[in-house]
């Protein structure tokens, strides 16, 4: 069963999918500065210091699709991807490639919210996955208070130095 956030009526948090070039701009901002803040001592900081806003928003510029952003008010301040599975292995499963959060908004269920939209977008698939740095203990915690679970995949990604990234499961019930 998905968790199920409780929205107060006071909350100007808004999920919807990226339509305009701002908001791929927000993510592409998102994206560079959660990424600065969660992995810090996971990931090198030379690789850390060398991202750049403009090279995220390149990135969400090429891959608008299947993108989600939490909105405060006007202003980006979290974002999911989603789609069918890109791994060999899993042919006929849904994916979260992506989501970010920014720390100012931890604690608020941006993150509950983004993955219960991920979700009903992936309704088609009886199983959702995603990878996650093997070091990020808080994503970890989230994913499992979410019923993501390891299945025992595991691979290196070179971010400056070699890091190792998890492959996670969530079965529908």
């Amino acid at each position: 069963m998905e968790y199920r956030a409780m929205e107060e009526k006071t909350d100007s948090i808004c999920i919807k999918l990226a339509e305009t070039d701002e908001e791929l701009c927000g993510r592409g901002y998102v994206h560079c500065t959660s990424w600065q803040e969660a992995y810090r001592g996971i990931v090198s900081d030379r690789y850390l210091d060398s991202m750049t806003v403009e090279a995220t928003t390149a990135r969400a510029r090429q891959f608008p699709d299947n993108t989600l952003v939490a909105k405060d008010k006007e202003k980006v301040v979290g974002f999911a991807v989603y789609g069918p599975s890109r791994d060999e292995d899993l042919k006929n499963a849904g994916e979260v490639v992506a989501i970010y959060v920014l720390s100012a908004y931890y604690g608020r269920k941006i993150g509950y919210r983004l993955m219960n939209e991920a979700f009903s977008r992936l309704k088609e698939y009886d199983t959702v996955f995603l990878w996650v740095l093997e070091k990020n203990e808080r994503a970890i915690r989230f994913y499992h208070k979410y019923g993501f679970e390891f299945d025992g995949c595991k691979k290196q990604w070179n971010l400056g130095t070699p890091v190792s990234i998890v492959r996670m499961i969530k079965k529908r019930e």
